[in-house]
């Protein structure tokens, strides 16, 4: 039996933008004038979401200075690659990484690279998992082959960019063990809390033959995640990845939209039954969850009262490690409810970013469910571009605090040009 559950009420998404990720921004044409290739990394749970803007526009006017102009032509039997026109020329690639690829059922990947493809024709898509020697070698192929297609390059270059705690040190690590050969020890410190590395960091070699070296960067959050529903939703996703900081949040409001989520993924059986008393049926409230879940854990406190709290963080952090795994394994088909019946024509999910409504042509026993579920996805990523479009044209990405300060400098750019047209017509007078 399938339980419906209402979209929770979301707060509004705090600002959390330090100093060290402005001094970047600022930092970055420069950064990328020294850069052959940039590896964007991603949460495969968040694709869409942990994009940053801000990044993407420095990146697209990289590739346009370059004259980078691009065609598809193959790299193997399994992969394609995206070549910039003009054997010799500088290089010029990008490379969108999706981490974490074990938290997201596999029954997407494909439709997903195909989605992104169809949308972004000039991007490479590559999912990881760091804890996967097979995905981390295939990156480095794909690296050392770039070098090699381009000899006359003494050196080449990778930038490493993307959102808060999306695992670029761990990515750059695991890199470096594959392609150098021998022992190597960890080169970049790792965190758990978003914002740990907080500065551009040494190069790192990634490969002898031919050279590759890769710089680290700082993880850099939207200035202001916008206003509305989606920025509220924004931000909540981000907290439950750790990309924003957890303490900016109320622990019970992430808590509300993850149980929403993990409905969505799989309406019959959601993951989190499974740390709860078998038979155990899925929740529509937050709250009566929370409660089952510290009896279960018996998290009391003194008078018998659930600790429901303490229940909401072990929730979370259970989701963030044994639980993502769990809920990636949802099949494409979904199971059969208790009465042994097919589940009807619901809502179903693929992440954390994409949502649609269950049709005919989306049953994987009949018609071909990866086209059908690409299509889905084209669509979801059409809205999101849709809505970044409009947030765009509406300012709705500079806070009110960014508005007051961009408001004052216009004002003091405007006195100091008075001042100096004064000072001239003095001169001359």
């Amino acid at each position: 039996m399938m339980y419906a559950m209402s979209f929770p009420a979301l707060p509004s998404p705090p600002s959390w933008f330090p100093g060290h990720m402005n001094r970047f921004t600022k930092q970055l044409p420069a950064l990328l004038s020294r850069t052959d290739v940039v590896l964007e990394l991603r949460d495969s749970r968040l694709p869409l979401t942990s994009i940053n803007n801000n990044l993407e526009g420095a990146i697209n006017k990289w590739r346009a200075e370059r004259g980078h102009h691009t065609h598809v032509t193959p790299l193997s039997s399994t992969t394609s690659r995206i070549l910039s026109l003009g054997y010799g020329g500088p290089i010029c690639e990008r490379i969108v990484v999706l981490n974490k690829r074990d938290f997201v059922p596999e029954w997407g990947v494909e439709p997903f690279k195909k989605a992104m493809k169809a949308k972004f024709p000039d991007q490479t898509v590559h999912f990881a998992s760091c804890n996967k020697p097979r995905d981390i070698r295939s990156l480095s192929e794909m690296l050392v082959n770039i070098a090699k297609r381009n000899p006359h390059a003494t050196e080449m270059n990778v930038l490493v960019v993307g959102m808060p705690n999306v695992g670029k040190s761990t990515l750059l690590n695991s890199l470096r063990h594959m392609g150098i050969p021998g022992r190597t020890p960890k080169a970049l410190q790792t965190s758990a809390q978003p914002g740990h590395t907080r500065a551009i960091s040494t190069r790192l070699k990634l490969s002898e033959d031919p050279l590759v070296y890769s710089y680290d960067s700082p993880g850099v959050m939207l200035p202001f995640l916008g206003r509305g529903n989606r920025g509220a939703e924004r931000g909540v996703k981000l907290a439950l990845i750790a990309g924003i900081k957890e303490s900016l949040y109320d622990i019970e409001a992430l808590v509300a939209y993850l149980l929403y989520r993990l409905n969505v993924l799989n309406p019959v059986s959601p993951a989190y039954l499974t740390v709860l008393p078998p038979g155990s049926r899925p929740f529509t409230d937050a709250g009566d969850f929370l409660e089952q879940l510290a009896i279960r854990l018996n998290m009391l406190l003194r008078g018998g009262e659930k600790d429901t709290m303490r229940a909401a963080k072990w929730f979370v952090e259970w989701w963030r490690n044994e639980g993502g795994l769990v809920s990636a394994s949802v099949p494409e088909n979904l199971p059969t409810g208790s009465d042994g019946a097919r589940a009807p024509l619901l809502r179903r999910g693929w992440g954390f970013d994409f949502e649609w409504t269950v049709d005919a042509s989306m049953d994987s026993t009949g018609g071909d469910f990866e086209s059908a579920v690409q299509l889905k996805m084209e669509e979801c990523i059409d809205e999101s571009m849709r809505a970044a479009s409009e947030d765009e044209r509406s300012g709705v990405g500079i806070s009110t605090t960014q508005e007051r300060k961009r408001s004052w400098q216009e004002k003091q750019s405007m006195r100091a040009a008075k001042s100096k047209a004064k000072f001239a017509a003095r001169k001359t007078a």
